[in-house]
Formats: structure tokens, C-alpha cells, sequence
């Protein structure tokens, strides 16, 4: 369920399944529970809210039972984790640390304490919410990030609003930073009054109980859907003050965004890639059409989850839709960018204590586009994406604050001391190192087929965002699928493509720009194979070679080549040739010509594109049976008879012909794509690498 905007009219559903329920434990009840709740983004963002449960469990060393609290762990998502993304305490060990607590001055050093109440040597590390919900004397709390009640946790009078929408049965907390003593408050609030059922903490969400998982899931759903059903009969004038431009048509919206996307990609990717995310939803047009965009837009948002993922505020594009000043716009981009990042320095001098972390990336985050919608950028596309989905909860948070009351963002110290809090760094530096390949962009022809899939999954594993181009549409899709189940939905995407059409082509690379901001590596590998003696190559066989692995190879290249140019960020271009490039042989003059063709194209590329740090090399592979649609077809049939042997019988000729007698696999070839593609041959373009186990008569000269 998206978080597009806040559903006045339709409320939160009960996905709550006795007949499953029923057959669960406890700790599998609290994860039906959570997965449920973060299933939804209206209920909380990706990765934010929290949910536990106090439950009985015998002691490990001594077999007496024990309350144990079971809760989120550090980075969880409850929408996607799973039992073990709980981190376990002893509840007494938990509740004993009252003891020693020294004030908030010292609230820093609790949280190293909280890895000595861990129960059963669970590995997972605590999160700073654990004492919001150990302290609470209630057997299930959820904390979620519900966008309707943080619109009234946001309002300027927000607890006068949660007075009036619940009659005392949530309790209102003003805006405090989690930690112990804000733990410590919420366990006094629910001591001192057994009616409340919950409480709003200002600007930040809603923390709700029961006394079973069913109770609390509801309660919390219940919270919510009376925020948004108050807000909905309240909600007074237009939405941001009304509209002051109109959003252009789909088609011109996603022109700009593929416009803009590169050129922005270029000047904030100097020190680390950046993967680019774009949406037009319905609720970010509504914000960015709207007259209240730029001043709503300066306050930043208010939950802390919010502004960790899309900086303290957004950079507005001075875009004006109908006057159509793109060009004006990109002009002008070097400017903004700098502007931005200087009002972020000045933002990090004002707020830095002599303690705090060195100042981060202060590139902007989001980028909000008039007329055309929201660009976001990070170091992957996931993050890109999940930024983006952030601010559309900071958008609905801001509709049903300002159409209610005047909304309120997180005062900026505030905001500096979550973004810089030293328990957040630290949680930065545990980070693995990125991959080789993270923040880049690659999109392979043929991507479908045996190598092509080969390719695809070694750029991916190194980080790699992936656009698989192919002319078979169901196998493509097929690839596609299987791919995001394996590397995750946001590293790859496909666009169906015949490599012959130039129209067909521009189309694919602006889908791969629109998709992840950019391209920084071309394979062409599309590719057929044909055999006929020479007077029997019919002008139509001869064409149609020349046409998919010449021309299908110069379209595909030349289109990366002139968006590597305007990024400014180098790129590579790898042609997947053949030992037929090389060494000609008889019966195939179509083909082996056509693939001399790509040989010299590269290194016509590699001369051009030098200057620019654009590289372009060649690998030449020799019969790659498995996997390959090029060897189950006639072409397999062909090369039999050509040998005279049996088809099954092919592939051992192939490798007792070779110099190492080793058959050539797809993975074979991508290894050697890898290194072309990678830092790792960043000296080295106009070059050919052979990979054929051997073959004397290839032997580049």
C-alpha cells in the first residue's frame, strides 16, 4: 500500500486472521503483528516504528521462567523482518537500569548498558526505542509513524488536538529525542492512568497498547483511522493554499525528469555515485503545484525519520511549467546545488557541538520539480526510493497539519542533533563498505540470453543497478522477475528493445535514465549467429547480421555514450565480440564480418571517447554453448554438421580444440565484463580480451 496521500475516505482495513493467529506462538504472533502494521505506509515509513511484546520464556541457565521483552532490533523493518530481527532482554535486568540512570546528560551511555540485558546471547543489536517500550507496563506497544497522526502531532496546537479528538485516551508527550528519559516518561504516563490506551509524541508519532497482539494491532489501527477520519471532517480551504501551476502531461513530466536526472546526477556525483529515483504521484503534484510549496517546503519535516532520509529540507527547482524554462533551469543548477550545499554548511556551523561528527554529504536529497514532480538521489536506488517515499509521508503530514492548524517542522537544533547524534554515527561507521560497482548504472543488450543474465548478475552483485534489455519480452520478463528475487526489486529493471531501431533504442536509455538517474555501463551483447557458404549469404542474411551486430551495437553504444558524455563521470562500453572477429571461418561470412565490425567500432569509441573518461573494450568469446539462445537453434545444428558429429557430441570438440581443453561458460564471459566495467581496468580501453580457453588462430595482433 502506497503512502500517496492521506485516505480520508477509506479507512485503515483489520487484516487480523483468527484462523492464523490461532496457530502461531507468541514471538511469531508479535512478527504477524509488525509485518502486518509496517505492510502498510500509512501506517509507518519503511524502516521507522517499532513493536513489542513481553513475554514468558525459561531461562537458558537456570530453567525458571522469566518475562523476557522482545522488540525491534536496530534497523529493522517491521514490515519486512523477520523473528530474528528481534533483539531479546531480560525485563527485570532492563528495569533495574532506573537505578542508575544519571539524567539526560548521560543519556548515551544507557544505550551500551541495554547489550547487558540481553537474553539467550541473541546477536541482534538494541535499538535506542528499548526502553520506550520495556518501561511501558503493558504486554504488547506498537510505535508507529502514521502520517494522519503525526499531521496532528505536527500542528502548532497538537495537544489541544489530541485532547479533542481523544478524549484522554492517548496522552500527549511535546517533541523530546528518544532515549531513556523519554522511556522513563512514557512508562510514568502509563502507570498513572490505566484508561489511556496509547500516547502522541509531538512532531514524532503514536505509541499505542493492549493486553493482547490482536488488542494492540487494533488500538493502533483504531488511533489512526480517528486521526484521519477528524482531519478529513476539519480539513478547511485548499490543500497547501490552493494550486498556482498545473502539472504538465504525463509524457512532457517524465522528458523533464529524464533531462534533469543526469545533469543533477553529474554535479552532486564527485565524491560518490549517486542512483536517482523519480515520481509524479498525486500527492507530490498536488505539493509541488502548490502556493504554499516553497514556504512549507523551507520548514522541513518533522518526524525524525523523515528528515534522516531526505536531509532537514528539499531543494525547489525554480521551474516555471508554463513559461517552460528548462533550459534556464539547468543553467542555473550549478548555482542552486552550491547554494544548497552552502546553506547546509552554515545550518552544520550553527548546530555542531565540539563533539559532533564531521559534516556529511550536503548535497540536497530531494530535489521538487513544478509541474513535474520529485527527483530524490542517494547512494543506491533503494535508498533513493525510500527518501522519496519519506517525503510523500512529509507532504501528507504538512496537508493535514496547515489544513487544520499551522504546521510546526522540528526546530533545527533538534533536527541537527538527531542527524548528528553519535549513536547514528556510529551505526554509519558499522556500515559495510560499499561494492565495487555501488552507485552505478549499467544497461546490457541481450540481457535475456545465457551471458547476457551471466552479466547482469556479476555487475549486480557488485552493486550495480541493472536495466536488462531484450527483443524476447517473455523471456525478459521472466529474467527480470527472477533477478528481483534475488538481488532485490530496485537493482533491476527491463525494457523490451530491438537493437535495429534507433527510435526503439533512445526509448530504452531514456527508460534507464527515468529508472535510475543515469548510465555509466553499456554491453552490447545481442547478438545472432547464421552459417551459409558464401555464395548461398542471401543479401537479407547479410543484412540482418550487419543490422543487430553492427548497427544494433553502434545504436546501442552511441546512445550510453552521449549520456556518459553530459554526466561528466566517465563510463564504460564493453562489446561482447567473438573469436570470429579475429579468425574468420568459412560458412559464416555475415557473421564473422559483422563482428570485425564491432572490434573496430570500439576502438573507434575508445579514440572519441578517451578525452571524456569514457572506455570502450571489446571481450571475444568462443563457443559459450550453455545457456546461449544463439547454440539452441539451427546455428547448433549447423556447427554439428560442420564438425561431423552429433549436437550432444559439440561441445567436447569445442573444448578439446582449445588450447587449455576447457569449455567457455557464460560466467566466464562476465568476468571478464566485470573488470571492463570496473575501476580495475580503469587504464585500459581500445583493448580486446579474448576468452576461449585458447585458440591460437585468435590471437590478437
Amino acid at each position: 500500500m502506497s503512502g500517496d496521500h492521506l485516505r480520508f475516505d477509506a479507512p485503515l482495513p483489520d487484516l487480523w486472521d483468527d484462523e492464523h493467529a490461532a496457530s502461531l506462538d507468541d514471538p511469531a504472533l508479535l512478527l504477524y503483528r509488525s509485518n502486518l502494521l509496517g505492510s502498510d505506509l500509512r501506517i509507518t515509513n519503511f524502516g521507522g516504528g517499532n513493536t513489542s511484546a513481553k513475554l514468558s520464556a525459561a531461562d537458558p541457565l537456570t530453567g525458571a521462567p522469566t518475562k523476557v521483552l522482545w522488540v525491534k532490533g536496530s534497523g529493522g523493518d517491521i514490515g519486512s523482518m523477520k523473528l530474528d530481527g528481534f533483539a531479546t532482554l531480560y525485563l527485570d535486568k532492563l528495569l533495574g537500569l532506573r537505578s542508575i540512570y544519571r539524567g539526560l546528560e548521560h543519556e548515551d551511555e544507557m544505550v551500551r548498558l541495554y547489550d547487558h540485558c540481553t537474553f539467550n546471547l541473541n546477536p541482534r543489536a538494541t535499538s535506542i526505542d528499548t526502553p520506550l517500550h520495556g518501561f511501558i507496563p503493558h504486554p504488547h506497544v506498537d510505535h508507529v509513524h502514521a502520517d494522519a497522526v503525526i499531521a496532528i502531532a505536527a500542528s502548532e496546537n497538537a495537544e489541544a488536538l489530541t485532547r479533542e479528538i481523544y478524549g484522554g485516551e492517548l496522552g500527549f508527550l511535546p517533541w523530546q529525542r528518544p532515549g531513556f528519559d523519554l522511556g522513563l516518561k512514557l512508562g510514568a504516563m502509563a502507570e498513572g492512568d490505566p484508561n489511556m490506551r496509547g500516547v502522541v509524541l509531538g512532531g514524532h508519532g503514536l505509541f499505542t497498547w493492549g493486553p493482547t497482539a490482536k488488542d494492540c494491532y487494533r488500538a493502533t489501527l483504531e488511533m489512526i483511522n480517528r486521526a484521519a477520519r477528524w482531519l478529513g471532517a476539519n480539513a478547511r480551504g485548499e490543500a497547501f493554499g490552493g494550486q498556482r501551476v498545473d502539472a504538465l502531461p504525463r509524457a512532457d513530466r517524465r522528458d523533464i525528469a529524464a533531462k534533469l536526472l543526469p545533469a543533477i546526477r553529474k554535479r552532486i556525483s564527485t565524491s560518490e555515485r549517486k542512483i536517482g529515483h523519480f515520481t509524479d504521484s498525486a500527492a507530490v503534484l498536488e505539493f509541488v503545484n502548490s502556493r504554499d510549496l516553497k514556504a512549507l517546503a523551507a520548514l522541513g519535516t518533522s518526524c525524525p525519520d523523515h528528515f534522516l532520509r531526505t536531509k532537514i529540507r528539499p531543494l525547489v527547482a525554480p521551474f516555471d511549467p508554463a513559461a517552460g524554462n528548462l533550459d534556464a533551469v539547468l543553467a542555473s543548477l550549478d548555482q542552486n546545488i552550491a547554494d544548497y550545499r552552502a546553506d547546509y554548511e552554515a545550518y552544520y556551523r550553527r548546530c555542531k557541538r565540539p563533539d559532533s561528527p564531521l559534516m556529511r554529504d550536503p548535497n540536497p536529497v530531494i530535489y521538487l520539480v513544478p509541474g513535474v514532480g520529485m527527483l530524490s538521489f542517494a547512494k543506491d536506488k533503494s535508498t533513493a526510493r525510500i527518501a522519496a517515499e519519506f517525503y510523500v509521508n512529509a507532504i501528507n503530514v504538512m496537508r493535514g497539519a496547515s489544513s487544520v492548524s499551522r504546521y510546526v517542522g522540528l526546530k533545527e537544533q533538534e533536527a541537527f542533533n538527531i542527524e548528528y547524534w553519535l549513536l547514528e554515527e556510529a551505526k554509519l561507521q558499522r556500515m559495510p563498505k560499499p561494492k565495487s560497482l555501488a552507485g552505478r548504472v549499467g544497461l546490457v543488450t541481450g540481457g535475456a540470453g545465457g551471458i547476457g543474465q551471466a552479466i547482469a548478475a556479476r555487475l549486480m552483485g557488485e552493486g550495480a543497478c541493472v536495466v536488462l534489455a531484450d527483443i524476447d519480452a517473455q523471456s525478459l520478463d521472466a529474467t527480470v522477475a527472477d533477478f528481483g528475487k534475488r538481488f532485490g526489486k530496485d537493482a533491476v529493471t527491463g525494457v523490451h528493445v530491438d537493437v535495429t531501431s534507433e527510435a526503439a533504442v533512445e526509448a530504452a536509455f531514456r527508460e534507464a535514465v527515468l529508472a535510475y538517474g543515469g548510465v555509466d555501463v553499456v554491453v552490447a551483447n545481442a547478438g545472432i549467429a547464421s552459417a551459409a557458404p558464401f555464395e548461398d549469404t542471401s543479401l537479407e542474411l547479410w543484412n540482418r547480421n550487419f543490422a543487430i551486430l553492427a548497427t544494433g551495437y553502434f545504436l546501442s553504444a552511441r546512445a550510453g555514450y552521449r549520456i556518459m558524455k553530459d554526466q561528466g563521470l566517465g563510463g564504460a562500453i564493453v562489446f561482447i565480440a567473438s573469436k570470429n572477429a579475429l579468425a574468420a571461418s568459412p560458412g559464416a561470412s555475415a557473421y564473422c564480418s559483422a563482428k570485425a565490425a564491432e572490434v573496430h567500432l570500439a576502438r573507434c569509441l575508445a579514440l572519441e571517447g578517451a578525452p571524456h573518461g569514457i572506455r570502450a573494450n571489446t571481450v571475444n568469446p568462443d563457443a559459450v554453448l550453455r545457456g546461449s539462445k544463439i547454440w539452441q537453434g539451427e546455428w547448433r545444428a549447423q556447427r554439428a554438421a560442420s564438425n561431423k558429429v552429433s549436437e550432444t557430441e559439440l561441445e567436447e570438440v569445442y573444448r578439446q580444440r582449445s588450447l587449455l581443453k576447457l569449455s567457455v561458460y557464460p560466467e566466464d564471459i562476465a568476468e571478464a565484463v566485470y573488470y571492463f566495467a570496473s575501476d580495475l581496468s580503469a587504464k585500459s580501453t581500445g583493448n580486446i580480451l579474448n576468452v576461449d580457453a585458447g585458440n591460437a588462430v585468435s590471437f590478437t595482433r
